[in-house]
């Protein structure tokens, strides 16, 4: 007697062969798709308003420990080198372990450094904590790992743009929220200064741990189960993938370095304002702490549109120009960004540097949404190395602008020094022209080889 055929699973989204979704459905929460999107999106928030709780009471901390200009440089620093080689690592994990243990691991690893904020008593112990709590943005590389296992490439820009967009709104939020977390505090229940912004760093310690938690109970890492059974599968017959085989075909794949350096200069330079620009008014035009949280969260929120905008753009020149069409849009749009940076920094008046740094924000995080449009174009066998590549290369962007124009230590005015970024953006920016697809072509030429059938694409991605 024939053993009985297992049904195909039925899932409520219209699926690829590779049961991957072609289609989004922004405000449904049916698994294991939709669930999936909003569970990345929502994680990886939490770990953005971490990081980014500091700055926004940086001149009450500032005051308390007696921090100088160089220590809160190095502190500015530190935050973004502890992601380097964690989004590096993050990507083989989630090749080998799937997005939802890694990140979920991550996040409650760093949960109890957030807390320990609470506890630094001096300018090194700061940067430590800093550097420590650097580490959670690593969970970006999952996030976006898991749009792309998750949604066909018809969709995947707009996932990619919408996951990683919601959840920088993180680092917006943290900026509003945390100066109003501290005037409850000292306010409402008369507890001294230096009680209450420590005592505010409960908050976002919390939150991440219980998304994290969200995560292990109710994400799924395939559309077709998790890593652990896929695993156990593969195995069993033989085919599992082998650590250093996949890294090193990431590594030796010369798109991912390009993608790295054009995305440091993107998403690096975004995270390098939301590093500065609450102490950039605070300082220059003289607002006061919450107006200064208010004017930068304003930097950090246009992620809810920007970045997914960013997304759909590149899914719209997919569909009509192709590979081409992807590139020439991040050009375009990244370039467009690094002349709104130079300009931000020539501007005198508050009002007026308000509305710059808003056009700004939108194409600098719209040109993050289209790089990892591109991205899951590159590798199919090692796609979270090429992740973790072109996630670490955001943080390496702005550990070098951070050390050669923040750092305290230098002879420029931040005003000066961001405007040395935006043409820093416009020159990284050049070496997209570079990106050379055999099957899709470039920025300047055409595909050299015929168009393949589905079977055939299969091959083409696990050879890259």
């Amino acid at each position: 007697m024939e053993p009985p055929v297992p049904s195909k699973p039925q899932f409520s989204l219209p699926v690829d062969s590779d049961h991957k979704a072609t289609q989004f459905r922004l405000f449904s929460l049916s698994p294991p798709h939709m669930l999936a999107f909003h569970l990345a999106w929502l994680s990886l928030f939490s770990n953005f308003f971490s990081t980014f709780s500091i700055p926004p009471l940086l001149s009450l901390i500032r005051s308390d420990l007696h921090l100088s200009s160089s220590d809160i440089g190095r502190a500015g620093i530190a935050s973004f080198a502890g992601s380097i080689f964690s989004r590096l690592a993050m990507g083989p994990a989630c090749d080998l372990f799937g997005p939802r243990v890694a990140s979920a691991t991550l996040s409650l690893l760093t949960s109890p450094v957030v807390l320990s904020v609470s506890l630094i008593q001096s300018p090194l112990s700061f940067i430590l904590v800093r550097f420590l709590i650097g580490f959670s943005l690593a969970n970006f590389v999952a996030n976006q790992f898991w749009m792309s296992s998750m949604f066909s490439s018809n969709v995947v820009g707009l996932a990619n743009g919408f996951a990683a967009g919601w959840a920088n709104v993180g680092s917006g939020v943290t900026q509003l929220v945390m100066p109003l977390i501290y005037s409850l505090l000292t306010n409402s229940f008369q507890i001294p200064t230096s009680t209450a912004w420590r005592a505010a760093f409960v908050v976002p310690a919390v939150f991440q741990a219980v998304t994290a938690i969200l995560v292990l109970i109710y994400g799924q890492d395939l559309p077709d189960g998790n890593y652990s059974k896929k695993s156990k599968r593969s195995s069993s017959t033989g085919s599992g993938k082998n650590f250093f085989t996949v890294l090193f075909t990431g590594l030796k794949n010369y798109r991912g370095w390009i993608l790295g350096l054009t995305y440091g200069y993107c998403f690096g330079v975004e995270l390098t304002m939301d590093n500065i620009v609450a102490g950039y008014f605070y300082d220059r035009f003289g607002v006061n702490l919450e107006s200064a949280g208010a004017l930068a969260a304003s930097f950090g929120l246009a992620n809810v549109a920007s970045r997914p905008g960013g997304g759909v753009v590149s899914d719209k020149m997919g569909r009509r120009f192709g590979m081409r069409g992807r590139l020439w849009g991040l050009w375009v749009v990244q370039t467009v960004a690094g002349l709104l940076c130079v300009l931000l920094g020539r501007v005198e008046t508050l009002w007026g540097s308000v509305v710059v740094m808003c056009c700004f924000s939108v194409f600098v995080q719209a040109a993050s949404g289209l790089t990892f449009g591109v991205v899951p174009f590159v590798s199919k066998r090692s796609l979270g190395v090429i992740s973790g590549m072109t996630g670490s290369g955001g943080t390496v962007g702005a550990v070098v602008t951070q050390l050669l124009l923040f750092s305290g230590s230098n002879q420029f005015s931040t005003q000066t020094s961001i405007s040395l970024m935006g043409l820093m953006m416009i020159v990284c920016t050049l070496t997209l022209g570079l990106i050379y697809f055999p099957k899709w072509g470039g920025m300047f030429c055409g595909p050299s080889v015929e168009p393949i059938s589905e079977e055939e694409e299969e091959d083409y991605f696990l050879l890259e």
